[in-house]
This record gives structure tokens, C-alpha cells and sequence, in this order.
């Protein structure tokens, strides 16, 4: 099979997992009641203030731990959860460097690829 069929074959799955999703809640909102609807969405309108305050407050929490483990340079171990640092990753101008490179072939050893990766994304239509 070629690597095209293998991605229309991995899409028809994921529109298939969509579809069953949907199918999955239609039949579930179908069992639910006016009155349970309504019940739901009251309930759902009570907690709402209260997860949009945590959520804000998490958001707050989240930028100063990142600011004081920047400032600390160095990572942070809590009971649950870690703020990892790393350093700024170097980035060299690649086109200038083979430039060089063609005119300095000792300098060649200093270069290394990496392995390439895939990732799978939806194709933009």
C-alpha cells in the first residue's frame, strides 16, 4: 500500500471516529429529556463562574511560575507538577554556513542533521 492510500485510508478512519462521535451524541442527547436539558444547563451555568475563576487564576499562577523559573535559570520540582527550564536554543544561519562551508571543507566535521520527523496534519482547503 502506498503512503497516499495510507493517509486517505487514516482519514476515512478519522471521519469514521467523527461520524460515530456525533452519531454516539445524538442518540444520548435523544434519551435526555426538556426537563434534563434544562437541568444540565443549569448546572452547567452554576459551576461556570467559578471554572472561569480557576481557569483565570491558573492562567496568572502559570506566567508568574514561568517568570520566576526564568529569572531562577534553573528547573523547579513541586509535589505534582515541574517547571522544566531550558536554555534558548541556537539557531545558525545554515545557508551562510555551507556558504563557508564550500570555501572551508574542514569545518565540515562541525555539522551534524539530525533525524528527520512527520508529523500528520489535515490538509488546509
Amino acid at each position: 500500500m502506498s503512503v497516499i492510500e495510507k493517509l486517505d485510508q487514516l482519514a476515512e478512519l478519522q471521519a469514521q471516529s467523527d461520524l460515530l462521535r456525533i452519531k454516539k451524541q445524538e442518540l444520548i442527547d435523544g434519551i435526555l429529556t426538556p426537563e434534563i436539558k434544562t437541568q444540565i444547563s443549569e448546572v452547567e451555568a452554576e459551576f461556570e463562574p467559578q471554572e472561569a475563576a480557576i481557569r483565570e487564576k491558573s492562567t496568572e499562577l502559570e506566567a508568574s511560575v514561568k517568570d520566576d523559573v526564568l529569572d531562577l535559570g534553573q528547573s523547579v520540582k513541586g509535589a505534582n507538577l515541574q517547571a522544566v527550564w531550558s536554555k534558548g536554543r541556537t539557531k545558525w544561519n545554515d545557508t551562510g554556513l555551507m556558504q563557508y562551508l564550500s570555501v572551508h571543507p574542514e569545518i565540515a566535521y562541525l555539522r551534524t542533521v539530525g533525524n528527520p520527523s512527520v508529523s500528520i496534519r489535515k490538509v488546509g482547503k
